[in-house]
């Protein structure tokens, strides 16, 4: 490596102006740019094609660069990235010492924005439904580790061939080339953090600490649409009415929303909200018409905290309320097929039909509610003890696919 590098560039797409932001950092000291003239030259390209290169004096070992991807190319239309049309710019760093290039990166973007208006998640200002499955992230012979590539790719495309848009990390920080098989196939990601089972100052820290730089590393991927620091209030079980507990999480959202203001943050994914984007519930509930008296027809008692799920457990901690943003079911199904070998939620089902008429009955009824804008299915395969994937731990269908794409295919 040589003495004088890029340390990071964090970039952040504006598609009003179809520019790109380039916040630079460099190990240049004061010291080096007295001396001698830094420059960085940056080049932008789709499909092949150049469409844009500028090289700038570097005067700070941070930098902030404003780019428009086709100045250099009038006839060039933005390419926006989605998961139906995943499309990608590639960029070029080059970093120069006078006129001696002294270091080279290679790495690519996204032309895509998500924002929230009133009860609706917007891409790129149109309304979007989400259709997530939750994923741990392990395998049999490695556990958290991926055995290799080719798994992680394998793993996406069941994803999209099960007929999702999204999934969510659970309580993983996933392997870079995880992230990168989603900007590239189309897979929105819900980014979630591991979470400490005590609340003291040193877990505080800890878990600070490692927040911040999670959401750093990871800050350029197009697929991440959302940061989940808390889920349950793990490691705050008092959340509901502790003030302190509440301002951590508190803390959590704001300081997410200070290192990126362009995704939304859901503080405690589940329940007991105190501030968050989007409100999300875990109802694993597996009568269909008690799921739908509850959410389709009574779902503002869940809202104003008439009325708990899960057995305990209220949408909002106290001194919190429904403030008109979007709601989604990100924990429900987890359906098991009968088996002594592990547990499911609820009663297992005797066979692959009773399965098939459960998943198709839940999934209706949430995707019925006009107030409600996705869903997180539990869960892509089993884990270990957890008999309740739509695969086994050797990744084999339990369903045809085609079967499940059909139902998530109906919203």
């Amino acid at each position: 490596m040589p003495k004088q590098y890029l340390q990071n560039v964090k970039l952040t797409p504006q598609i009003d102006t179809n520019n790109i932001k380039l916040e630079v950092e460099t190990n240049i000291t004061e010291k080096n740019i007295e001396e001698l003239n830094y420059y960085i030259e940056t080049e932008i390209s789709f499909n092949g094609q150049i469409l844009n290169i500028t090289k700038e004096l570097i005067n700070n070992n941070y930098q902030e660069i404003q780019m428009n991807i086709s100045q250099n190319n009038k006839e060039h239309i933005i390419q926006k990235w989605s998961p139906n049309n995943p499309n990608l710019y590639y960029i070029v760093y080059k970093l120069y010492c006078e006129d001696k290039i002294i270091d080279t990166v290679y790495s690519y973007f996204g032309m895509r924005e998500i924002s929230i208006e009133a009860d609706k998640i917007l891409l790129n200002k149109e309304p979007i439904y989400l259709k997530s499955i939750l994923d741990q992230g392990y395998w049999k012979e490695s556990h958290l580790t991926p055995p290799n590539e080719e798994s992680i790719i394998k793993d996406i495309d069941s994803i999209l061939e099960l007929g999702y848009n999204a999934v969510r990390k659970h309580q993983k920080i996933e392997d870079e080339r995880f992230l990168y098989w989603c900007d590239v196939k189309g897979v929105f990601v819900w980014s979630e953090m591991g979470n400490c089972y005590e609340f003291n100052d040193k877990s505080l820290q800890a878990f600070t600490e490692e927040w911040i730089k999670v959401v750093k590393q990871h800050y350029n991927h197009p697929s991440i649409i959302t940061w989940v620091p808390i889920n349950e209030s793990w490691g705050v079980p008092n959340v509901s009415t502790d003030e302190k507990q509440q301002n951590f999480i508190n803390s959590l959202y704001y300081l997410t929303k200070a290192l990126d203001s362009t995704r939304p943050v859901i503080s405690n994914d589940g329940w007991e909200h105190t501030i968050s984007d989007i409100i999300t519930i875990h109802d694993y509930k597996q009568e269909w018409d008690i799921l739908s008296s509850l959410y389709k027809e009574n779902i503002e008692k869940v809202l104003n905290n008439e009325e708990t799920f899960n057995g305990k457990h209220k949408a909002f901690a106290k001194g919190y309320s429904y403030n008109g943003k979007p709601i989604i079911m990100s924990e429900y199904g987890g359906i098991a097929i009968n088996s002594d070998k592990g547990w499911g939620y609820g009663k297992q089902v005797k066979d692959e039909e009773e399965f098939i008429e459960r998943f198709s009955k839940l999934t209706q009824v949430i995707q019925s509610v006009p107030s409600i804008s996705g869903y997180c299915f539990t869960q892509l395969t089993d884990v270990q003890q957890e008999i309740n994937g739509l695969m086994d731990e050797e990744r084999n269908y339990k369903i045809e696919p085609s079967i499940i794409k059909n139902i998530n295919n109906k919203r």
